[in-house]
C-alpha cells in the first residue's frame, strides 16, 4: 500500500512505502517554470541548481503544509520575494530546515520530504560550478581570444538562485 506524504500519526508506518508528495510537486512546480524560461538546457547542472533552488523554495514556503493543493499563480509574488537579490535567501532555507528537522525530531516520525530537501540543500551548498566572475572589472580579466570573460567557482545555489528568480519572472 502507498501513502502520500506522511506515516500514521503514530509514526508507525506499517512498514508501508511513504511517497515525499510534497517535494515531488515542489520539484515539479520548479522544473516547468525553469522549462518554460527556457534559460539552458534541461540536462546542465545549472539547470538543476535553479531547479533545486526553486523547489526549496517551494517547498519551504509552503507553512501550511498543504503544497499540493496550491495554485501556482498565487505564490509566484512570495517566491519571487523570497528569491530576489537583496534577500537573505540562504539563512531562511537553514532556518526552516532547521525548525521542519526540529519538528520531525519532536514527532518522532520520519519525514521523506524533508529528507529529500535536506538532500537538495547539501548539494546547493557543496556543488561548485564554474560561472561568469560577475564581481570581475570589464576587460581586466580576459585572456586573449576568451570572449566570455573570467569565471570562478561559486557554489551551486548562489547560481540557482537568480535562474530560478528569472524563471518566475519569466512564467
Amino acid at each position: 500500500m502507498l501513502h502520500r506524504g506522511r506515516e500514521g500519526t503514530d509514526g508507525s508506518g506499517g512498514g508501508e512505502l511513504i511517497v515525499p508528495m510534497a517535494w515531488l510537486y515542489a520539484e515539479y512546480i520548479a522544473d516547468e517554470l525553469l522549462r518554460s524560461g527556457d534559460l539552458m538546457p534541461p540536462t546542465s547542472f545549472e539547470f538543476r541548481a535553479g531547479r533545486d533552488a526553486l523547489a526549496l523554495t517551494v517547498f519551504l514556503s509552503d507553512a501550511d503544509g498543504e503544497l499540493s493543493g496550491i495554485r501556482v499563480v498565487t505564490q509566484l509574488e512570495t517566491w519571487l520575494s523570497l528569491t530576489a537579490y537583496d534577500q537573505p535567501w540562504q539563512e531562511w532555507v537553514e532556518d526552516r530546515l532547521t525548525d521542519l528537522t526540529a519538528d520531525a525530531a519532536a514527532s518522532g516520525r520520519r519525514d521523506p520530504d524533508l529528507e529529500l530537501a535536506r538532500a537538495a540543500w547539501r548539494w546547493l551548498q557543496e556543488t561548485e560550478l564554474l560561472a561568469p566572475d560577475l564581481n570581475a572589472v570589464p576587460g581586466g580579466g580576459a585572456v586573449a581570444g576568451e570572449d566570455e570573460g573570467p569565471k570562478v567557482w561559486t557554489p551551486a545555489w548562489q547560481l540557482g538562485l537568480p535562474l530560478s528568480h528569472l524563471a518566475i519572472h519569466l512564467f
